[in-house]
C-alpha cells in the first residue's frame, strides 16, 4: 500500500519529468512508395549528373535531382552517406527549381567531423533546417557511414528525425522576417523569403555534390 508521502511524491516526479522523446516514425506499412523510379524517369534532373547503381543515388556536380511533382502534407524517410567535408541538403516545398534558395526549405546534411561545418553557424549543421533552425544535438554519423532521416510535413509544421533523434521541429509560421530567425540568430542573406510566406507546396529535391565532397542517397521514399 502507497503512503499518502510516497503518492505525493510519485505524482511531483510524474509531473516535473521531461515528456518522452517522439520517436522516429517507421516508414513502413501502406502508403509508402518509392519517391523516384529505379531508372529516375519520373525525376526532373540535368544531363550526365546523377546515377545509380545498385539502388544508391548520386551525383558528380551541384545540381538538384527534382520530383516532376509537387507535394504537401507529407512524410519523406531516406538514407544518406557522406563524405569527408560533405555540405548537401534535401529541399522541400520548391516552387522554383530554377532558383530555388529563396524558395524552398532545406533540411542540413553536412559533415560534422569537417571543421568548417563544424565550427560554422549553428543552423548550418546537419539535421537542422539550413539558415533558420539548428539541431538540437549532433547525431550525423562519420563519414562512410549510413544515416537515417526522416521528415515530417504538415502545412507549417515540420519535424526532422535524424538517426532516432527528434532534430529539428518548427512552426514556420514564427519565421517572419527574412534578415534574423525567433531568437535573434541571422539568416543568410541569400534565403531571402521569410517562412511565414512560404508555400507549403511544392517539388522535393536532392541536393547533389556541393564542392569537393559527394554524398550519396537511398531508400527514398514518401508518404503523401
Amino acid at each position: 500500500m502507497k503512503t499518502p508521502c510516497f503518492a505525493l511524491l510519485s505524482a511531483l516526479v510524474a509531473c516535473f519529468a521531461p515528456a518522452a522523446a517522439e520517436p522516429q516514425p517507421e516508414a513502413s506499412g501502406p502508403g509508402w512508395a518509392p519517391l523516384f523510379a529505379a531508372d529516375l524517369a519520373n525525376s526532373d534532373q540535368p544531363a550526365g549528373v546523377w546515377s545509380v547503381a545498385e539502388g544508391v543515388l548520386t551525383a558528380n556536380a551541384d545540381q538538384c535531382l527534382w520530383t516532376k511533382t509537387d507535394y504537401e502534407n507529407f512524410t519523406l524517410d531516406l538514407e544518406f552517406k557522406t563524405a569527408e567535408g560533405t555540405n548537401s541538403g534535401v529541399i522541400i516545398y520548391c516552387t522554383d527549381t530554377k532558383n530555388w534558395i529563396p524558395k524552398s526549405v532545406e533540411v542540413q546534411i553536412a559533415d560534422p567531423f569537417a571543421d568548417k561545418w563544424a565550427k560554422a553557424a549553428p543552423t548550418w549543421h546537419g539535421g537542422g533546417i539550413f539558415g533558420h533552425l539548428a539541431p538540437a544535438k549532433q547525431v550525423t554519423k562519420k563519414p562512410g557511414e549510413w544515416n537515417h532521416l526522416t521528415i515530417e510535413a504538415k502545412g507549417k509544421q515540420l519535424k526532422v528525425w535524424l538517426n532516432g533523434e527528434l532534430t529539428a521541429e518548427m512552426d514556420m509560421a514564427r519565421w517572419t522576417s527574412a534578415k534574423r530567425n525567433p531568437d535573434g540568430s541571422e539568416i543568410p542573406s541569400w534565403l531571402s523569403t521569410p517562412f511565414a510566406e512560404l508555400p507549403t507546396k511544392g517539388r522535393i529535391g536532392l541536393q547533389g555534390k556541393h564542392g569537393d565532397a559527394t554524398v550519396w542517397f537511398r531508400n527514398v521514399k514518401i508518404k503523401a
